[in-house]
């Protein structure tokens, strides 16, 4: 008999934290979870998934127009903020409902409590203000949305609220540069708000390909999105009728209807009981772990965006199978935070994976760079003057392709395929054997010839 209540005790039910009990609980072990707010955690709740079908919202006005290309006359279209928040709720409800089911079925005990440490075998559930003890312990807290200390930052809101608005504002200032921050102006102003980006930054997408941040900035321009980049907030004050006045450190004076910051996410470890328990914390006060996902105490573990290694949800479903094989399945297994792909659901969006060019270039002796850019065969009759790009980085002397970068439609979607090419290490031969597919726009990965040249392209 077990000395402890549980074999583990998972602190979250985020994708990460889900799927480690359930797999844990797979492998025989008694487990239980404690989440204080609802089963989903961040992606699904408030997070990817009702991003993405905002995402899909914002996408019909432009459609609509298209459309006249093609030869409709599209009626007169009203949208009902309301009514997609409603449908919203009803999918995130869904799907909380089925992570709940999916856990009860695997035999794992949910607690509707806040849950912290007491000691390395120790934890308090607040709700219940009782104490329960394990054997094994899993941190799986994702992550919060960062808010700089700026003179009335109170006013604004984070991603977190923007799934709830009562109302659409007439015009919103988003603050930031990142994925979150382009994706939301692209969801605002395809629903009709007047919308302006300030990112202190000298480009939006800090540590995306140069080619697609300059291709994403330039279409976001001709959206109608005033994108500010060498910009920040030192000010917000509320102004007449709800609204606010924000003021630049350029000195310019904004008239805004709300105020959404969207500067970074931190480790959600505060509160935790982690210093009682003995766990170290890293730089930013992210859960310190080594390839195993074990913190610096030896039955206490970590995984997701609470580790702050590389923040997707998909990875950290990936540290939670891997954490159930290694401690409760006998098979050691870490995670390869390497050649991840990701995509931006940005309007155009971006589908990545590999290197950049600049890194390229760092780390490797050799680098050719395949470039394409050109108008998709929808637009030649849409009358949208939207441009794809498509970029293979290369290294030189293996001819192994080391990085694929797509700005367009079905980036998303090209990108989870590519993925698996370039991380088994395909050449560029590779794709040149590969026959194209025709007519659309992916062809282009595998008919790109010509090396692209820097003073070549400085000519053009």
């Amino acid at each position: 008999m077990s000395a402890y209540d549980y074999d583990l005790f998972v602190i979250g039910a985020g994708s990460g934290g889900v799927r480690a009990a359930r797999m844990s609980a797979g492998h025989g072990a008694r487990v239980a979870v404690a989440e204080e707010y609802r089963v989903g955690g961040t992606c699904v709740i408030r997070g990817c998934v009702p991003k993405k079908l905002f995402v899909y919202a914002s996408h019909f006005a432009e459609e609509f127009e298209a459309s006249r290309g093609f030869g409709w006359t599209p009626g007169e279209a009203r949208f009902d903020w309301a009514r997609l928040i409603a449908n919203k709720d009803r999918e995130i409800d869904r799907l909380n409902g089925l992570y709940i089911k999916g856990l009860k079925a695997a035999g794992v005990e949910i607690l509707q409590t806040r849950a912290r440490l007491k000691d390395a075998h120790t934890v308090h559930l607040e709700a219940e203000g009782r104490d329960v003890t394990a054997d094994k312990i899993l941190i799986a807290t994702g992550a919060w949305p960062f808010v700089p200390d700026v003179e009335g930052a109170g006013h604004g809101i984070t991603s977190n609220e923007a799934f709830h608005l009562d109302r659409l504002p007439d015009h919103i200032t988003i603050v930031g540069g990142g994925y979150i921050a382009v994706e939301f102006a692209g969801i605002f102003n395809g629903l009709g708000v007047k919308t302006t980006l300030v990112y202190r930054g000298d480009e939006i997408l800090r540590g995306f390909d140069d080619d697609l941040r300059a291709g994403l900035h330039e279409a976001m321009d001709a959206k109608g999105i005033d994108v500010r980049v060498m910009s920040d907030i030192e000010r917000i004050a509320p102004a007449g009728e709800g609204g606010y006045e924000v003021t630049l450190n350029s000195g310019d004076v904004l008239a805004t209807g709300l105020v959404m910051y969207a500067t970074g996410r931190v480790p959600n470890a505060e509160g935790l009981g982690l210093e009682a328990a003995g766990v170290k914390r890293g730089w930013n006060g992210h859960v310190a772990v080594d390839e195993y996902s074990q913190t610096s105490v030896p039955n206490i573990y970590a995984v997701g965006d609470v580790t702050d290694r590389v923040n997707l949800t998909p990875v950290a479903i990936r540290e939670g199978a891997a954490f159930a094989e290694t401690v409760f399945n006998d098979n050691p297994t870490a995670v390869d935070h390497e050649t991840i792909a990701s995509a931006v659901f940005s309007q155009p969006e971006i589908g990545t994976v590999g290197l950049t060019e600049a890194e390229a270039r760092e780390r490797l002796n050799s680098v050719d760079i395949y470039k394409s850019a050109f108008r998709p065969m929808k637009h030649t009759l849409s009358g949208l003057d939207e441009r794809m790009i498509m970029k293979l980085v290369v290294d030189g002397e293996s001819d192994v392709v080391v990085g694929c970068h797509i700005l367009g439609d079905g980036a998303g979607e090209m990108i989870q395929a590519l993925g698996i090419a370039v991380r088994m290490g395909a050449t560029k031969a590779d794709f040149d054997a590969t026959v194209a597919v025709h007519p659309t726009a992916a062809e282009e990965l595998v008919t790109m010839r010509e090396k692209w040249q820097p003073a070549r392209a400085a000519a053009e």
